[in-house]
Formats: C-alpha cells, sequence, structure tokens
C-alpha cells in the first residue's frame, strides 16, 4: 500500500479513539487515570516497537499499518 494511503487511515481512524479518550479523562475518577496511565505506556512501547521495526529494515507503511492494528484494539476496548 503507498505510505499517503496508510497515514490517512492512521489519522481518520484515530479520531474515535482520541475522542472516547477524552471522555474518559474528562469525566475523572479511576478510569480516568487507569486510561492516561495505559496511554502513555501505550505510547512508550509502540515508539519501540517502531524504532525495532527500523532497525530490522521495516518500512514506514509497516510501522503505520502496525500503529493501526494498536488503534483498532484500542478502539474496540473502549467501545465496551
Amino acid at each position: 500500500m503507498f505510505l499517503w494511503y496508510v497515514a490517512t487511515m492512521l489519522a481518520v481512524e484515530s479520531i474515535d479513539v482520541v475522542g472516547s479518550r477524552l471522555q474518559r479523562l474528562a469525566a475523572g475518577g479511576s478510569e480516568a487515570w487507569a486510561e492516561a496511565h495505559l496511554m502513555m505506556f501505550e505510547k512508550v512501547d509502540a515508539a519501540f516497537e517502531a524504532t525495532g521495526t527500523l532497525a530490522a529494515g521495516g518500512t514506514p507503511t509497516e510501522i503505520i499499518e502496525r500503529y493501526r492494528e494498536h488503534v483498532a484494539a484500542n478502539a474496540a476496548r473502549l467501545r465496551l
């Protein structure tokens, strides 16, 4: 797939996750704290994973496709 396509799809798919996370954070309480904590660790883990992929000869398209998998998993979790 083309890099521009997967990058655009990542942006579009991320919108729902960002909105859902903002709602949880705005609600406050223990769920907001847990979501913020999870979000920070997910970002760090994803960055390490992307770095490893690049070091192993992966392409930017492969990295973005993997990020899309993470976004899809978060979207499914946040819908519950």
